[in-house]
């Protein structure tokens, strides 16, 4: 995976607030026991901790962006991206954003921009005050993603995903196919309340995945708004096969098989290894998010 090196990076579409304080309230969960019980809860999940009952409640802003703006000063170029972690995760939301303005354009529309919130320990937001616990989410409620970056290292050591660039750019992608999701309407009916492996919960995650294979499609051929020509020019099978081991690592069966020993298919809310892999899969071989209906 390998960005244009000449490559102006936008960093006004991802917030750092890493090591800032988050006024008031406290999250009603943490690391331990509660965490693992959180990751299995939210991972991925889509919505904001709030609605999963994670948050304390309170309605409070974002944490302020700390004195030192990491990611405005140290990622400017392409080259950032392919040497450091977090300005590849701004050329990733970069990435993605300009694809789906272009396809937003295309079907005659006009794609909302969403920022990613890079925060640690944790942060509060339009869904609730959430800790790091939770994994990666979109809250609907700012149209915003936040992730923790200590969560890829959690990706491998706790889920034994084999991790990579590309595993980080298919979680990314992925909560911004909620984002889409949230612009299309089709976002609020994984929030009905049921699980199960035939449930709107688990079809809407599957669908955001496949919306992150359409964006892999075309990321190496998709002009970045600034300059004109990709912005990510190298994508290899090995890249992709990264991608598709964490998709199969946060699959329902085997994160309860590995948390609980068993698979109980009625609670799951994310869907399978098999079927995370295979809606990637679908998305990133069609390039075409009309193939990515899996309430049908």
């Amino acid at each position: 995976m390998q960005f244009d090196d000449d490559a102006d990076l936008d960093t006004s579409e991802v917030k750092d607030v890493r090591g800032s304080r988050v006024p008031g309230g406290r999250a009603t969960i943490g690391g331990g026991i509660a965490g693992v019980v959180a990751l299995l809860l939210g991972l991925f999940f889509g919505i904001g901790p709030e609605q999963l009952g994670l948050s304390s409640g309170n309605d409070e802003p974002a944490a302020t962006a700390s004195s030192v703006a990491q990611v405005d000063q140290s990622c400017r170029k392409g080259s950032d991206a392919n040497t450091r972690a977090d300005c590849r995760i701004v050329a990733v939301v970069n990435s993605v954003q300009d694809y789906w303005r272009a396809a937003y354009a295309r079907r005659g529309g006009t794609y909302a921009n969403a920022r990613t919130v890079l925060f640690s320990g944790r942060v509060a937001t339009a869904c609730g005050t959430a800790t790091s616990a939770v994994g990666p989410f979109y809250c609907p409620g700012d149209r915003q993603v936040y992730l923790d970056l200590g969560f890829f290292d959690e990706l491998r050591t706790t889920f034994g995903s084999r991790g990579g660039p590309f595993a980080e750019a298919y979680v990314v992608a992925h909560e911004y196919g909620h984002h889409v999701q949230n612009l299309m309407g089709t976002l609020s009916r994984a929030q009905d309340g049921r699980t199960g492996a035939d449930s709107n919960a688990v079809k809407v995650e599957l669908q955001a995945d496949c919306y992150a294979g359409v964006w892999a499609r075309h990321a190496t051929t998709s002009p970045d708004d600034r300059t004109g020509r990709p912005l990510l020019t190298r994508l290899t099978d090995a890249d992709v096969r990264d991608g598709l081991d964490a998709a199969a690592a946060v699959g329902d069966d085997r994160v309860q098989e590995r948390f609980q020993g068993r698979v109980t298919p009625e609670n799951w809310t994310h869907g399978s290894a098999a079927q995370r892999q295979r809606w990637f899969l679908e998305g990133y071989r069609t390039g075409d998010m009309a193939r990515c209906d899996t309430f049908r």
